[in-house]
């Protein structure tokens, strides 16, 4: 019969929001390229790039969400959602290369750097004094990694089908990504030292202000799963979304701890402290 789906493939209709998530993306860079260069409107047209990417999304991923509540999400769509997901990290992944090949390439050889600046020592010799490795950067470090435990028990939660433990899980982890950011926010404001005055300053908040960026999109993403366990999305069978969630948030916490060892403890390595 002609129209009849023998398939287990989920066969999307055209769509508005990909066109209007690519337009309302180029006005959201354009608008932060005139405001960089403090060019009439700028400002103006980031809020309106801004607001059409996040109602972008919310449209977007809520399609997406009524996609799994009719039954669209197949096994076979749900493992090629994995594969998506899976590559996005390592786009992720391959993002944040950058920065670290950055930060060595800058922090091994600084004797190839401007002389006069770097002082053929890392850090270099402007940097009057770096941030305590075992004050907050240690803080924040186990709180991401108690993040990720939290995390973990509301996962293993719904998998047996506890919905109590999955929202309590799932509001642990978000507290400690707020705790996080905050604690990042308040040392970025008693940084003694500034970004864009040298190489330091600039790997240093590009690598950690990046992740810190990664920390409040994960919760934002665990804050939308508890909004979902309250409404009884998950089962224990399907809930990609939050393996979704958890996949980005475990992400996230391997990252820090790489920055947290390469920055913050070798990077800062005999460096007077503030």
């Amino acid at each position: 019969m002609a129209g009849t789906k023998n398939h287990d493939y989920h066969i999307l209709p055209p769509d508005i929001w990909p066109l209007m998530g690519a337009l309302s993306a180029l006005t959201m860079t354009s608008g932060l390229v005139l405001s960089m260069h403090k060019m009439p409107g700028g400002p103006g047209i980031l809020l309106a790039g801004v607001l059409g990417v996040a109602l972008t999304l919310f449209s977007w991923w809520g399609k997406v969400i009524q996609e799994a509540h009719e039954g669209h999400h197949t096994p076979v769509v749900q493992l090629h959602q994995r594969y998506g997901m899976i590559l996005f990290i390592a786009s992720e992944v391959m993002f944040f290369v950058g920065w670290f090949w950055a930060f060595f390439d800058f922090s091994l050889f600084p004797s190839k750097i401007a002389t006069d600046v770097i002082g053929g020592q890392w850090p270099p010799k402007a940097i009057e004094a770096v941030m305590n490795t075992f004050d907050l950067p240690l803080l924040n470090t186990l709180i991401l990694l108690c993040s990720g435990t939290t995390l973990t028990w509301a996962h293993h939660a719904l998998i047996h089908d506890n919905r109590k433990d999955l929202k309590r899980g799932l509001w642990a982890t978000i507290l400690l990504g707020m705790m996080f950011s905050s604690i990042q926010a308040y040392e970025y404001v008693h940084a003694p030292f500034a970004f864009g005055q040298n190489t330091y300053g600039s790997v240093f908040y590009m690598a950690t202000g990046f992740h810190g960026f990664h920390v409040i999109v994960g919760t934002i993403f665990l804050i939308v799963c508890l909004v979902r366990a309250y409404r009884n999305d998950f089962t224990p069978r399907q809930h990609f979304g939050f393996e979704a969630a958890a996949w980005y948030w475990h992400f996230v916490d391997v990252v820090w701890l790489f920055l947290f060892v390469s920055i913050y403890v070798w990077g800062n390595w005999g460096a007077p402290i503030e």
